[in-house]
């Protein structure tokens, strides 16, 4: 970035600066840049074309090769017995390869006659100007290294049982090949550059490999054909760029820089204008700009801005005042909602037969989901869970509703499916939203343990029976509360024994969703339950809520996360 401002600068420091020697400048790294990309691509087009080529002819040879050799002379056997003496060496033998005495080792395999037949048969599958060698090899893993059973080469002569260190990609390639596609690998080499060894397998009777056909091909004739496509690549780019950018350039002229100049002088004119406390808005609308582009469109825009403008001050101060209003309501509400839910701990200290612990976050500043637990007398204790469709101030005001009817006809004596019953009756009548509660209600008798609960619609909740792990427990549940008028609902027992607990959540735990979108899900929940199953309420709702955030790792959370345990601790 310049040091300067525009209003700073010398005409030749603007001239330098400007659009259209910006542009100019940047057509040529473009043009250069994309030159030298599509020069990159063709060449690898190129050569990849031309090694595929040579490749597939490559390894049809030695399919044609290995055939011939299968069939033409006993190879099994003889393979097989060149393998054997090569491995039955010592490590000082096999470093004198190259040497009369390392020959003489392999002097009985020589007189065999399939190796004569080898060597008399391979030269004619060498014929191509491509391939520079047809032999017959096999790989010893132990060793990582290439056998030579056969190579009739007159310029690098291999003897029968001489080797060659490869690498262990190569050795992996041959030994382990699946029998899809071209069998080859292309590796650098020390003595010819980069080298490509094609192959086929030969089998004995019971399939087993026992060698392989090997063909040799270097790719350094590729490279005279690569310079000449990119000397001839390099002129048409030169010629084409040269023609592009004047082009380009006396069209960025009039179309572009023109109007810019136009429309920033009409800019400058109207800021000093305000300055000076003029309220003219006839600055753009003078102008005459006819490009029929975003140029023409950004200058009619800023005609309408111009005369817009004043307004928009004026009201951008009312606005920002009602969202300032809004905020603070909300977090009015939030400390409202907040409120309306147990949140002292211990709940009932002075009750020893049980105890209850439980949490919700919501997603938004106030959510829909509810919990709720009291003493309806000295030994029923109610349990409250429920979930309000929807989010947001119209799911709170729902729920502030839902929480105190159950609360009000609870308190009265009516069994948890006579409490859904009312509440459900007095939702339906006057629910023009069509919203539904799903709820969980529990009524536990403290003196016996019996448990007497009602679902409608809501998650099932998991339970610890005495000393064993959390579970879920399924039961058949009733429709939603507000869906539908008459609704019937149903209840079961639960009996809890001492030490046993019970797990009640809404659907934001195992609907948690990560940035994959899977989801929590139940198995994990009960997982994170069984972590201490033996802790207290509170470290259970602990050791949930982290096993969410670590699943989700900082996604956004979509539903609200509530939660309640409760132990039913018995007579002391």
């Amino acid at each position: 970035m310049p040091e300067k401002s525009v209003r700073e600068m010398s005409a030749r420091e603007r001239r330098h600066n400007s659009i259209e020697a910006k542009m100019f400048r940047g057509m040529w790294l473009i043009c250069v840049v994309l030159g030298i990309v599509l020069l990159i691509t063709g060449l690898g087009l190129y050569s990849y074309s031309l090694v595929s080529q040579y490749i597939s002819h490559a390894y049809h040879l030695t399919r044609i090769a290995a055939q011939s050799v299968s069939r033409g002379t006993d190879i099994a056997p003889f393979a097989d017995g060149v393998m054997r003496t090569y491995r039955s060496l010592t490590p000082e033998q096999r470093e004198m390869v190259g040497t009369a005495e390392y020959t003489e080792l392999f002097a009985e395999a020589r007189e065999n006659h399939a190796y004569d037949t080898l060597i008399h048969m391979l030269p004619q599958y060498s014929q191509s100007d491509e391939v520079t060698d047809v032999y017959v090899g096999m790989y010893d893993q132990e060793t990582g290294a290439l056998v030579y059973i056969a190579d009739p080469d007159k310029v690098d002569v291999r003897n029968i049982g001489d080797w060659e260190e490869v690498t262990s990609k190569e050795i992996d390639t041959f030994l382990y090949w699946s029998g899809d596609g071209m069998l080859y690998d292309l590796s650098p080499t020390e003595n010819y550059g980069w080298m490509c060894t094609c192959g086929t397998p030969v089998y004995d009777s019971d399939r087993h490999v026992v060698c392989y056909v090997l063909a040799d091909l270097t790719i350094a004739n590729i490279w005279s054909g690569m310079n000449q496509y990119v000397f001839q690549m390099t002129i048409v780019s030169v010629g084409v760029v040269a023609l592009l950018i004047a082009f380009m350039l006396n069209y960025t002229r009039k179309n572009m820089i023109k109007p810019i100049n136009a429309i920033a002088e009409c800019a400058e004119n109207y800021t000093n204008d305000r300055k000076n406390g003029s309220h003219d808005t006839e600055h753009f609308s003078k102008l005459s700009i006819r490009t029929g582009d975003e140029i023409e469109n950004l200058c009619l825009t800023m005609a309408d801005m111009e005369k817009e403008m004043t307004d928009y001050v004026d009201n951008i101060a009312s606005i920002t005042a009602e969202k300032e209003r809004i905020s603070t309501e909300l977090t009015v509400a939030t400390r409202i909602q907040s409120a309306m839910l147990p949140h002292i701990f211990p709940a009932f200290p002075d009750r020893t037969e049980f105890d209850v612990y439980a949490t919700m976050d919501p997603a938004k500043e106030v959510g829909g989901d509810f919990y709720d637990y009291f003493l309806i007398d000295d030994d029923h204790l109610c349990l409250v869970m429920a979930d309000v469709s929807g989010k947001g101030v119209p799911a709170a005001l729902m729920m502030m509703a839902v929480k105190i009817i159950i609360a009000n006809y609870a308190k009265m004596g009516h069994s948890p499916a006579q409490v859904l019953s009312i509440t459900n009756q007095a939702i339906c009548e006057n629910n023009q939203e069509d919203m539904f509660v799903s709820v969980w209600l529990g009524i536990l008798e403290i003196s016996t343990g019996k448990m007497v609960a009602s679902n409608a619609g809501h998650e099932y909740p998991a339970i610890r029976r005495g000393d064993g792990k959390f579970e879920m427990m399924k039961s058949r549940h009733s429709l939603v509360v507000g869906a539908m008028e008459e609704t019937k609902y149903t209840e079961y027992d639960v009996q809890l024994d001492p030490g046993s607990k019970m797990f009640l959540y809404t659907d934001g735990v195992p609907e948690a969703s990560n940035a994959d979108g899977k989801l929590f899900g139940e198995e994990r929940m009960v997982e994170a339950l069984n972590k201490a199953p033996d802790a207290s309420c509170d470290e259970i709702l602990a050791n949930v809520k982290e096993a969410v955030e670590g699943f989700v790792q900082g996604a956004e959370q979509f539903d609200d996360l509530t939660m309640l345990c409760v132990e039913f601790k018995g007579k002391n």
